[in-house]
């Protein structure tokens, strides 16, 4: 197959033939299969994809053909665009990703809009991150609000060498970083906010089986037999760690809000609410704990 890649006389032309294989493998529109044949080339190329477009007229030597080759073809088998490149943007910053961390998603940004409208920009904060995985939560919010002071958890310390990772790239170092199993030692009733993006998937959901969902670590997607195992461990630990008036923000599946908001009003939080995603699916579950209810949105 390198072989008759090779034949194609243009970039365009390679990128053509590249895309109409992805479709035709798993199932993508041409324009899906389009975007993710340019972004594998312009890693294999090591250039960007203006690169790309500017030079689609340009003939292709064979190991630029080969290189890109290696990378269409671990795609047709199904493995994720950002495991091959080992980059993935979320909320305009650029994050590491190996199969040790989930991919970072679009809707995942809809946690970080709701945190940064509670989370004060001129004045000291304290932020925790349970289940930070490749650390985009805590670095996302970190870079948005600098006075913050944010700690983030993983129990996995592959993931937490990616955060780690991250944190240097993006010149945040100052995010601390702690392996544990959700809640670290100490830390009572000093939080202003915790926020998590945790496992939330049943165990036996047919999803696991499909797509992306494949490659990615089943820790850190799955929770027990309903998905909720995790949400239940956080909401029950969150009072103890906050302060008076503090916020819990949650991501969940589209099927979990209901029981979210319970286990929430069962904690004795208080402004319970739900937000939907940009393709109005529940997302999100927030509560705040009683007092200081004048201070802050």
């Amino acid at each position: 197959m390198i072989e008759a890649m090779c034949a194609a006389a243009t970039l365009d032309a390679w990128l053509n033939r590249a895309a109409g294989r992805i479709a035709t493998a798993l199932g993508l529109t041409r324009a899906e299969a389009r975007l993710e044949a340019r972004v594998l080339a312009a890693h294999a190329l090591r250039v960007n994809r203006a690169w790309l477009a500017a030079h689609g007229d340009d003939s292709l030597a064979p190991a630029q053909a080969a290189a890109m080759e290696r990378c269409i073809a671990r795609r047709l088998r199904g493995e994720p665009v950002a495991y091959i490149t080992g980059r993935r943007e979320f909320y305009g910053l650029e994050f590491i990703v190996t199969p040790d961390v989930l991919i970072p998603r679009p809707e995942t940004e809809l946690l970080v809009d709701l945190a940064l409208e509670r989370l004060p920009l001129e004045r000291p904060c304290r932020v925790l991150d349970l289940g930070t995985g490749s650390g985009i939560l805590a670095l996302t919010l970190a870079h948005s609000r600098p006075k913050a002071e944010i700690t983030a958890v993983d129990r996995c310390p592959a993931a937490l060498a990616v955060a780690r990772r991250n944190a240097r790239a993006l010149g945040l170092e100052r995010v601390r970083f702690v392996r544990a199993d959700w809640y670290p030692q100490g830390g009572v009733n000093s939080f202003d906010m915790i926020v998590s993006n945790p496992p939330y998937v049943a165990e036996a959901d047919p999803h696991l089986a499909q797509g992306d969902l494949r490659f990615e670590p089943r820790g850190a997607l799955t929770a027990g037999s309903d998905g909720l195992a995790a949400i239940r461990v956080i909401v029950a630990g969150a009072p103890a760690r906050l302060r008076p008036g503090g916020w819990l923000l949650l991501e969940h599946g589209r099927d979990q809000p209901e029981s979210c908001r319970s286990l929430l009003m069962q904690a004795g939080f208080t402004r319970i609410y739900t937000h939907a995603d940009l393709a109005g699916l529940p997302r999100v579950s927030g509560g705040r704990l009683p007092g200081l209810e004048s201070d802050g949105p």
